[in-house]
């Protein structure tokens, strides 16, 4: 038993030794050590060297990863954020408001058909500006409407391929907010989806009906409702392609 017990002592005695060398081995390292490697020419090399000092520290592969993702998203929402619009359309009986996007450079604009309903005073607002667009078509079957602004060389956006829709994709919506007509963005991921519907994970409210929906570079992968449950789900891509003639 006396043997036993001194055992122990002593694996706790090396376990704890061996705890504090390396505190006091890093530590000196970070001191002595570190600062030669930095200063060094042949550690210039090594690519966590490299990212140290450009302030690039990864901590693991999934953090990587998230930062990427998240600097795609802004790139793509500074793409293609000039070609998302506001609509308000006064009807006799209130004011609908919602989002359309640009779609063609000479002023074709998509939205919901639920957005311009007819006999409604519709407004198209872009970059600050108001205008009176022409209502081209409706499809109330599908909810699309093709308006025309007077416009020219405007902000458009890439097409995704309706093929190119994947399970789990990461998608986002960029819509207008009707009290200020300032952007707003959600994002979330590709449900379910088949030739006449894409259900996401995002929820949000009605007032950003119409909201086009791309994936992480930036391509329209739908045009969004909002169902009574605020779950957003999109017209895909390919009929808006056959709607608009594309």
């Amino acid at each position: 038993m006396f043997n036993i017990k001194l055992k122990t002592k002593k694996v706790v005695f090396i376990v704890c030794f061996v705890f504090v060398a390396g505190a006091i081995g890093g530590f000196l390292s970070q001191i002595f050590v570190f600062p030669y490697i930095l200063q060094n020419s042949y550690f210039a090399q090594f690519q966590f060297i490299r990212n140290f000092k450009e302030g690039k520290i990864v901590v693991n592969t999934k953090e990587q990863i998230f930062i990427q993702e998240n600097v795609a998203l802004q790139n793509s929402i500074e793409k293609i954020e000039k070609a998302v619009v506001g609509i308000k359309t006064k009807t006799d009986t209130g004011t609908i408001t919602g989002t359309g996007l640009i779609v063609a450079s000479d002023g074709l604009v998509i939205t919901l058909a639920d957005l311009v309903p007819a006999g409604g005073i519709v407004s198209v607002f872009s970059e600050g500006k108001e205008t009176k667009p022409q209502i081209l078509k409706r499809d109330l079957k599908n909810n699309l409407a093709l308006l025309k602004i007077s416009e020219l060389k405007l902000t458009t956006c890439g097409f995704c391929d309706s093929e190119g829709v994947k399970l789990g994709e990461r998608v986002f919506l960029l819509g207008i907010l009707p009290s200020d007509f300032s952007e707003i963005v959600n994002e979330g991921i590709v449900k379910f989806f088949n030739e006449d519907i894409i259900k996401t994970n995002i929820f949000e409210s009605s007032s950003l009906r119409g909201s086009p929906l791309f994936n992480i570079d930036g391509n329209l992968v739908g045009l969004c409702r909002v169902d009574s449950f605020g779950k957003v789900i999109a017209i895909p891509i390919q009929k808006i392609k056959d709607f608009v003639g594309f």
